[in-house]
């Protein structure tokens, strides 16, 4: 039905897709996989015509086509359903799955065709909704439904589903499913991309695997093993190892084994967002959070930061019983957080590197305490040294450092609040070797003052070099714990892929 030949797509800086050939059939679902940066969202984008390709051929049924623009692509039987639910929510059903293309009767949109044209799109997904209703008031599993009726409304023969099940429970999971099998025997060519590897193998035919956007492979579902596809997407060989965590059993976290926990979680979740986790984090270790992208680490880290605070379980601070619904409390609590994105949710990039660097700690204090100028300008120039942050003046903007140099500002801000525990959510992503290096020793040194780190990072073998023991999630669930020498990346790719045998019937 659909074949990329040769597809290359490059922007300033970035070769986002390079040489990629992949094919779609008729009657088949296609698991589209890959970890960010891997070239999914771009080749969805060539194919939807919202980029032109620099390179490579796309064929449609056979026939060499050139999508100009999302409608164009709709017209020629390619359709997309993002992530982000595009409906408008004060319009009826029938209006959202008719919007743009209304059938007209004198120059007049022909209210009654557009009725009836949104009940046989709803059909084809046994589907029967009263199509007056406005979207607003469905609940998200029948808005995604909507939003994949007007996607078959234009005789769609490829069906791009992208992350349709992120906010989705189980039930609407399985419901969206059922609809995807009933699509595929109509003869419909369906990719689907998600990170959950449970619904790839439970629904998907074939998988196409991108890395660094080039194709790493096209494989039958039945013919790859957990393993082998989660070694695919993040390309460690079987065997890798990583450097043994500084320190090992007798360093900090070693030797604070036996103390009681800085920070301990039982059965700690937020329902719909990540299952139940349990954690006990010592003075001084470090312990790290694997899994592939969508697996839970984030939310993790922003459950336990009081972000998106968690709705049932038990968390302990220094042995106390503790709540934390906000940020505020987790800072008060002794919590620091540095966020995966630090240009969205960690630098203020207008504000100077000082401004940056004593954020926090004011904040602590309050509009009416305001921390003295000789203590802001000492701890400023005592964490430029110690961080050996690279700013002309500490009255640079933040945002015209580098992107390491940032990410010091963000450590050293927490840093000033002297915390217990520091929640690091890729701390080296987008920064050089050299930067990399230094935050690396950093966490070491904050491990050594006996600061509690948890450590989140898409590199296993950073994992792997800098923390005595990981926690493997997959598909927003704990799957298990590494300790010790069994902290390699092999051990936790295969902890990744492991597939925990179901229980007996009753």
């Amino acid at each position: 039905m659909l074949s990329v030949e040769g597809l290359s797509k490059s922007f300033p800086g970035v070769r986002a897709l390079h040489d990629v050939h992949v094919e779609a059939r008729a009657g088949e679902i296609q698991a589209l996989m890959g970890e960010n940066g891997a070239g999914k969202s771009t080749l969805i984008k060539l194919l939807t015509g919202v980029y032109p390709p620099d390179a490579g051929t796309l064929r449609l049924g056979g026939a060499v086509i050139r999508p100009t623009s999302p409608r164009h692509a709709e017209s020629l039987g390619i359709s997309a359903v993002h992530q982000e639910i595009s409906l408008i929510p004060h319009l009826s059903i029938a209006d959202n799955i008719m919007l743009g293309r209304q059938p007209r009767r004198f120059g007049l949109i022909d209210r009654r065709a557009v009725r009836a044209k949104a009940r046989q799109a709803l059909a084809r997904l046994s589907l029967d909704l009263d199509v007056s209703r406005s979207v607003a008031a469905l609940p998200t599993a029948l808005q995604q439904m909507v939003a994949i009726a007007r996607a078959l409304a234009v005789d769609a023969r490829i069906l791009i589903l992208d992350e349709p099940t992120s906010s989705l429970d189980e039930a609407e999971t399985l419901r969206l499913f059922d609809v995807m099998q009933r699509l595929k025997a109509q003869g419909l060519a369906i990719l689907f991309v998600t990170h959950f590897l449970d619904q790839v193998y439970a629904v998907s035919d074939t998988i196409t695997v991108l890395r660094n956007g080039c194709l790493v492979g096209q494989y039958a579902s039945s013919a790859l093993p957990r393993l082998e596809l989660v070694q695919a997407m993040l390309g460690v060989e079987p065997g890798a190892k990583g450097s043994a965590a500084p320190g090992g059993a007798a360093g900090p976290g070693g030797a604070a084994s036996a103390a009681e926990p800085a920070l301990a979680a039982r059965g700690l979740e937020r329902t719909g967002v990540i299952g139940p986790i349990e954690l006990a984090l010592r003075p001084g270790e470090v312990v790290g959070l694997a899994g592939l992208l969508g697996s839970g680490r984030s939310e993790t880290a922003r459950m336990l930061f009081g972000i998106e605070p968690a709705d049932r379980g038990e968390l302990a601070v220094n042995g106390r019983a503790t709540e934390i619904k906000t940020p505020r409390h987790a800072i008060r609590a002794g919590l620091a957080y540095c966020p995966e994105d630090r240009k969205v949710d960690g630098i203020i990039p207008n504000l100077s590197v000082r401004e940056n660097l004593v954020l926090a700690l004011q904040a602590s204090r309050g509009a009416l305490r305001v921390l003295p100028r000789h203590e802001r300008d000492r701890l400023v120039q005592h964490y430029i040294k110690a961080l050996s942050i690279k700013t002309p003046s500490p009255e640079t903007p933040v945002k015209l450092l580098s992107g390491g140099n940032q990410q010091k500002v963000l450590l050293a801000r927490w840093m000033a609040m002297q915390p217990r525990i520091m929640l690091l959510d890729e701390p080296t992503r987008g920064v050089d070797i050299g930067a990399k290096l230094e935050i690396e020793a950093l966490v070491r040194s904050l491990s050594e003052k006996g600061v509690a780190t948890v450590l989140i990072s898409s590199e296993l073998e950073e994992i792997a070099r800098n923390c005595s023991r990981v926690v493997v999630l997959r598909d927003r669930k704990q799957q298990g714990e590494l300790a010790g020498e069994s902290v390699t990346p092999a051990s936790i790719i295969q902890s990744i892929a492991h597939q925990k045998e179901a229980p007996p019937d009753a």
